[in-house]
């Protein structure tokens, strides 16, 4: 299960950033649930985000329901590469 939800994640997410190389997904269990963390570049960031949230909710839902259909249960958390103080944008 955790395998093909992650090679899932691993493919959508490679395919939708400008630095694939950079992208690491672990899993974690947590309370009954299998949370994939993701680290991206930290330029990747937005892209993956989204405009108000709406990609990574999407790839939230479709990760959900496909877990769902086999009676799991998965979340997609984004961890923040970026040190404190740092400016990435531009």
């Amino acid at each position: 299960m955790e395998t093909a939800m992650q090679a899932f994640l691993e493919i959508v997410i490679k395919g939708m950033v400008q630095h694939p190389d950079a992208v690491r997904i672990t899993a974690n269990e947590r309370r009954g649930e299998t949370v994939f963390e993701v680290h991206v570049h930290p330029i990747d960031m937005g892209r993956l985000v989204g405009r108000r949230g709406n990609t990574i909710n999407a790839i939230r839902t479709l990760l959900s329901a496909g877990a769902a259909h086999k009676g799991q249960r998965c979340s997609v958390e984004l961890m923040d590469e970026r040190e404190p103080g740092m400016d990435f944008r531009g």
